[in-house]
């Protein structure tokens, strides 16, 4: 049996789905529902569904990156769409990632079914019957509309205490599956990819001489000038205060 989970936040749509479709019908059965997208996602690990029909207008929720990271993380999931959300540049961008059908609420059972008997037959062309979905997804829309959100978030957030489980949240993956994406698309592991940003940002700040290394190091990210300055020299060469002298010919760390 095809697996199938529902994700909506209001309850009539989740409990319409899942009692008016003849699931059996088409081999497969609801496994699963969730009204967020939190909760939704932590149930699609768990579950590990063929199919899933999602609202993505849900309540502080990205819809467009949570489908992205659905059909990045679990290549073979089908995934059809639940909005009132009319614009048709949105609907597009979510066939680009990757969803089978893109439905508007409220939807008839006819365009319901049709949407499952294709999402069932896409499995079927792929040979899947029933077994756990491929979560190995070659170069697709999706994973890299993953990296290019992640790197988004990394470089809107370099000052904090970052962590891949931060960004990994934000855009709707595991921390593992992000990890390899990451590695795939940019050749650098995340703790590579935040250092490279912060020294950069760091190395902008050395141009002004009336800033402290140290309280540049501390800026950036960085929780203690060692670190910093290891890091640095591992990546320019040279200690910034010979990048701040040297290279920028400024009076030297004031």
């Amino acid at each position: 049996m095809y697996r199938v989970m529902i994700i909506d936040d209001e309850p009539i749509i989740v409990e319409g789905l899942s009692r008016s479709v003849s699931w059996e019908k088409y081999g497969c059965e609801v496994v699963g529902t969730a009204n967020d997208g939190v909760e939704g996602k932590a149930m699609i690990e768990e579950k590990c569904p063929h199919l899933v029909f999602i609202d993505i207008c849900m309540p502080e929720m990205d819809g467009l990156t949570m489908v992205a990271g659905l059909k990045s993380e679990f290549a073979d999931m089908e995934v059809s769409v639940l909005t009132g959300y009319r614009e048709f540049d949105y609907a597009q961008r979510a066939l680009h990632l990757g969803v089978t059908r893109f439905l508007l609420k409220p939807s008839n059972m006819k365009e319901i079914e049709e949407a499952v008997q294709v999402m069932v037959d896409n499995l079927k062309k792929k040979n899947i019957h029933g077994a756990e979905p491929d979560e190995e997804r070659n170069e697709s829309a999706a994973s890299s509309f993953i990296v290019k959100n992640a790197l988004a978030y990394i470089e809107e957030n370099y000052r904090e205490k970052l962590l891949l489980s931060d960004v990994a949240e934000k855009t709707y993956v595991s921390q593992w599956h992000l990890s390899k994406l990451l590695n795939r698309y940019t050749g650098q592991n995340f703790s590579e990819i935040l250092n490279s940003v912060r020294i950069n940002k760091a190395k902008e700040m050395l141009k002004d001489p009336s800033l402290r290394i140290g309280d540049i190091a501390d800026d950036v990210g960085f929780l203690d000038m060692a670190h910093f300055s290891r890091v640095f020299k591992k990546q320019v060469g040279i200690s910034a205060n010979q990048y701040r002298n040297t290279v920028l010919g400024s009076d030297g760390e004031k």
